[in-house]
């Protein structure tokens, strides 16, 4: 029971490592993943902010961004492959008896390959759309089915601000994105349509661009800047009107960040492993001294004080060794529960486990070390004398 106690506090300590890490590594991919569904290589341009007695309206409420700056963007930046002017707002969606409150999302044809998102079903439109102000939708996979059920989508008809769009696309569901907003539910237009028919703005709410690839996100940013600072007519030491947000920054912000929560997870089951250790050095000392005269018996028939140092040495070994492999069985199943009740799924890595068995033996050998030391160091006549 004892021996048992003990290696309680290895089994505790090399769950917590293994589990604490394995959530850790689950919300990285879950984070990462968030972030790989805005696109690839994106960088989007947001309007700035309008300021009214001395209060911000946040970002995009300005009017900066023009459909001239979108067209002079993909024209004159080279690393620009693909461009989507966006113009969005929230209307009434009504169709098939049914009605719901959705993001309308103006954009251009590249719009799905910017975004790295493919269709169910159907259609995207074109650039002759575009140019029309068609009435033709595609539509997220949320509103399809808060609207039609299972119903196929396609060829119907959906009503936004009381005018009529032809739906001939279905988007493949992305579920949720950063900040936790459903990205299924949406229903994108050409942006010539929003701001003709259904807003009558004339400035963009945004415009993203994909670059060629992503070691050039930084030098495309910088010749963004540069070209509409020059078109704004903004001075030198005038703040921008705009803003520029990269994804690569984004990432890799949140990777660093990822990682040190991580970090931090996996170091305090550490400190679970430092008291299993000191654990395990206080029973093997309360065994030296119970099993002092076994000691001496040992020494006087022949054995050697490496004998006796290697004996205690495996007895501390074998309960971090036994321990740890419970703890790992253990922290397996601790990350499997916390998937079941959190929104990602926790990964366990066959570095974790090394590592947690690693330390475990180690802590085996440096906890175990002082008390086989003393254990070889006694004195066969006081150990055999010993009552």
């Amino acid at each position: 029971m004892r021996s048992g106690l003990t290696a309680l506090g290895i089994i505790i300590g090399v769950a917590s490592v293994v589990a604490m890490v394995a959530v850790g590594n689950g919300a990285q991919n879950r984070i990462e993943s968030e972030v790989a569904s805005l696109g690839q290589n994106l960088l989007s341009i947001f309007a700035g902010s309008r300021r009214t007695g001395g209060v911000s309206s946040g970002i995009g409420s300005a009017s900066a961004l023009t459909l001239a700056d979108a067209e002079a963007v993909a024209r004159e930046v080279t690393d620009v492959i693909q461009m989507s002017p966006e113009a969005t707002t929230t209307a009434q969606a009504i169709a098939n008896g049914r009605n719901t409150s959705t993001t309308i999302a103006g954009e251009s044809p590249g719009y799905l390959k910017i975004r790295d998102w493919k269709l169910a079903s159907g259609s995207m439109f074109d650039d002759k759309d575009v140019r029309s102000a068609s009435k033709v939708a595609v539509i997220g996979s949320k509103t399809a089915t808060d609207l039609f059920g299972p119903m196929n989508p396609i060829g119907q008809i959906v009503r936004v601000s009381n005018i009529p769009f032809v739906i001939i696309g279905l988007l493949e569901s992305k579920g949720a994105g950063m900040g936790g907003q459903n990205q299924d539910d949406r229903i994108v237009v050409p942006y010539t349509t929003v701001m003709k028919r259904i807003t009558g703005e004339k400035y963009l709410r945004c415009i993203n661009v994909q670059i060629s690839s992503s070691k050039r996100m930084d030098a495309a940013q910088e010749q963004i800047t540069s070209l509409l600072r020059q078109r704004h007519r903004l001075s030198e030491g005038k703040d921008n009107d705009f803003n520029i947000f990269n994804q690569k920054e984004i990432a890799d912000t949140v990777n660093n960040i990822s990682k040190v929560i991580t970090l931090l997870l996996g170091s305090i089951g550490g400190i679970s492993l430092l008291v299993g250790g000191i654990g395990i050095m206080n029973i093997m000392l309360v065994s030296v001294t119970e099993r002092t005269r076994e000691i001496g018996i040992r020494i006087a028939v022949g054995a050697q004080p490496g004998d006796i140092r290697l004996q205690f040495l495996i007895e501390a070994i074998t309960l971090s060794l036994l321990g740890g492999g419970i703890g790992v069985l253990a922290g397996i199943g601790a990350s499997r529960i916390v998937g079941m009740v959190a929104d990602f799924k926790p990964i366990v890595s066959t570095g974790s486990i090394i590592l947690a068995f690693g330390v475990s033996t180690a802590i085996g050998v440096f906890f175990g070390f002082y008390p086989a030391t003393k254990a070889a160091k006694l004195d066969p006549i006081d150990a055999l004398r010993y009552e």
